[in-house]
C-alpha cells in the first residue's frame, strides 16, 4: 500500500485508464513502491508533475505492416514504437516479433527500459517496440520481405541522434540486418541507428554474449558485497535456452558454478554432473526443441516437458532468463523452500509482483531485471560510440567495460537503497537511482 498520497492519486488515475495493460501496470505498481520513500524527501517531483509526465509515453506510432508470404498471399500484421522517454538521450531500446506484442506490452519494456538505459550511465533514453509477427516458420525470404516492409515505416521515426533501435526476443543480426539494409537504401546514408548488427555492418564484438555475461557480472558485485563470495561451487539453474540463458550459463560455469539445469518451451533438463552446454549449443543448431534429445547423450539427466518445474529443483542461484512473469508466487515459495537464496533476473520482469515481494520479505538476495540485465544494452551502447567513432574495439576491450559498468549499476542501486530505504533492496534501489538522473534532466529541460 503506498503511504504518499500524491502517489496513490497518480496511480489511481493511471490504473483506471490503462486497466487494460496488465503488463505495463504491474511495471508502474512496482515503481511506484520503489519511489515511496522518495518522493517527500523531493518535493519538485509533485511540483512539476514528475510522476504524471514520467508514466506516460513521449510518443507512440502505430501503424500496420502488409507483406506476401512465399506462396504469394498478401498477410497483415500489426506493428508499434513507443518512445517513451528522452530526458537523458535519444531513445533506446529493442524491436521484439512475437505473437503476443501489444501496446502493454511494448509500454512495460519502453518504461523499464528508460531506467535501465539511465543506470548504465550512458545517455539513452527508453522506448520499445515490434509486431506481432512470428519468425518461427518463416522463411529467410519471408522474414527479409517482413522487415523491409516493417521498415518502410518504421524509418521515418528512428535515427541515430533520435531513436536507435536494438534486437530483442525474435529479432536478432539477421533482422537487424534486413531492417538496417533497407533503412540505408532508403535514406541513403550509412550511419548508427541500429545497434545488435552483425560484425559486417558494423555491430560490436561482445554485443552476443553482453546481456547473459553481464547478469554473472552483476551477480559477482552481489556475492563479493553481500557474501564475500564468489560463483564457485554454486548450484545454479536458468530458465530459457536462448541467447541470454545459454551465455549466463556459460560464463557462470565458466567462474566456477554448476549449472544443474536449463529449460526452454518444450521443458526442462536437470542433470546433477552439470549441463553440458556444448551439447546444448550443438542441439540448438539442429532441432527447434533440444531439451528432451538431450538424454540421448546424457541418460542420467531428467527430462520435464513442465517448464515450471524447474523451479522446484533445488538450487543456490536462480536465473530466470526467459519471459515476463514466469516466477509466480507458488514458485517463489518453491525456490525458498528449497535452499535457494539468490535470484539474478535475466529477463524482462520475469517475476511477478508478488513473488518479488515474497522473495525480499524473506531475505533472498535478488537482482531485478531493470539492473542486472543491462548489459545487452549497455554494450548497445558502446556500439552507438564505436559507430560514431567509426571504429571497433576488441572484445577484450569490450567486455571490460562491460564489467565496469555492471559493477557501476550495482554500486548506483546498492547505494541509493541503503540512502534510502536503510536496507540493500536492489529492488527499490535499482528505481530509485535509474529514476534520479531521468528527474533532474526533466527539471533542467522544463515542462514540456
Amino acid at each position: 500500500m503506498l503511504k504518499s498520497q500524491y502517489l496513490q492519486k497518480v496511480y489511481a488515475s493511471v490504473s483506471q485508464r490503462y486497466k487494460d495493460q496488465p503488463e505495463f501496470m504491474q511495471a508502474v505498481e512496482e515503481f511506484f513502491d520503489s519511489m515511496d520513500s522518495l518522493v517527500e524527501k523531493e518535493p519538485n517531483i509533485e511540483k512539476f508533475a514528475i510522476m504524471e509526465r514520467i508514466v506516460e509515453p513521449e510518443r507512440t506510432i502505430k501503424f500496420r505492416v502488409t507483406w506476401t508470404d512465399d506462396s504469394g498471399k498478401i498477410q497483415v500484421n500489426r506493428a508499434m514504437r513507443v518512445q517513451f522517454n528522452s530526458a537523458i538521450g535519444p531513445y533506446k531500446g529493442g524491436i521484439r516479433f512475437a505473437p503476443n506484442v501489444n501496446e502493454s506490452i511494448c509500454k512495460f519494456l519502453g518504461f523499464e527500459q528508460t531506467f535501465k538505459n539511465s543506470l548504465t550511465g550512458l545517455p539513452m533514453g527508453g522506448a520499445k517496440g515490434g509486431a506481432d509477427f512470428d519468425p518461427n516458420g518463416k522463411s529467410d525470404n519471408e522474414i527479409m520481405t517482413f522487415c523491409q516492409s516493417f521498415m518502410s515505416e518504421l524509418y521515418q521515426h528512428v535515427g541515430p541522434n533520435y531513436d536507435v533501435p536494438a534486437g530483442d526476443f525474435g529479432v536478432g543480426a539477421r533482422e537487424i540486418g534486413y531492417m538496417f539494409g533497407f533503412y540505408k537504401k532508403i535514406v541513403n546514408q550509412w550511419n548508427g541507428v541500429f545497434t545488435s548488427k552483425g560484425l559486417a555492418s558494423g555491430g560490436s564484438l561482445g554485443r552476443p554474449e553482453a546481456t547473459g555475461y553481464g547478469v554473472c557480472y552483476f551477480a559477482q558485485e552481489m556475492l563479493k558485497a553481500y557474501r564475500n563470495d564468489g560463483f564457485k561451487g554454486k548450484r545454479i539453474i536458468i530458465s530459457g535456452a536462448g541467447k541470454v540463458g545459454w551465455m549466463a550459463a556459460s560464463k557462470a560455469t565458466e567462474l566456477g558454478a554448476k549449472v544443474i539445469a536449463m529449460s526452454d518451451f518444450s521443458g526442462v533438463i536437470h542433470d546433477e554432473n552439470g549441463i553440458d552446454l556444448d551439447l546444448l549449443l550443438e542441439l540448438s543448431k539442429t532441432n527447434t526443441v533440444v531439451m528432451d534429445k538431450y538424454r540421448n547423450t546424457h541418460p542420467e539427466a531428467i527430462f520435464n516437458p513442465d517448464t515450471k518445474s524447474i523451479w522446484n529443483i533445488k538450487c543456490d542461484i536462480a536465473m530466470p532468463c526467459a519471459t515476463q512473469n514466469e516466477i509466480y508466487l507458488e514458485s517463489a515459495k518453491a525456490l525458498v523452500e528449497n535452499g535457494c537464496w539468490m535470484v539474478v533476473e535475466g529477463a524482462n520482469m520475469p517475476t511477478t509482483l508478488d513473488a518479488t515481494r515474497y522473495f525480499i520479505d524473506h531475505g533472498i538476495l535478488f537482482a531485478p531485471g531493470k539492473a542486472s540485465n543491462a548489459g545487452g544494452v549497455a554494450v548497445s551502447g558502446l556500439e552507438m560510440t564505436q559507430n560514431a567513432m567509426h571504429i571497433g574495439w576488441t572484445f577484450a576491450e569490450v567486455d571490460a567495460k562491460l564489467k565496469e559498468i555492471m559493477a557501476g549499476i550495482f554500486k548506483k542501486a546498492d547505494d541509493a537503497a541503503m540512502k534510502y530505504t536503510g536496507t540493500h533492496n536492489l529492488v527499490a534501489g535499482a528505481n530509485i537511482a535509474g529514476f534520479l538522473k531521468v528527474y533532474q534532466a526533466m527539471l533542467e529541460q522544463g515542462t514540456l
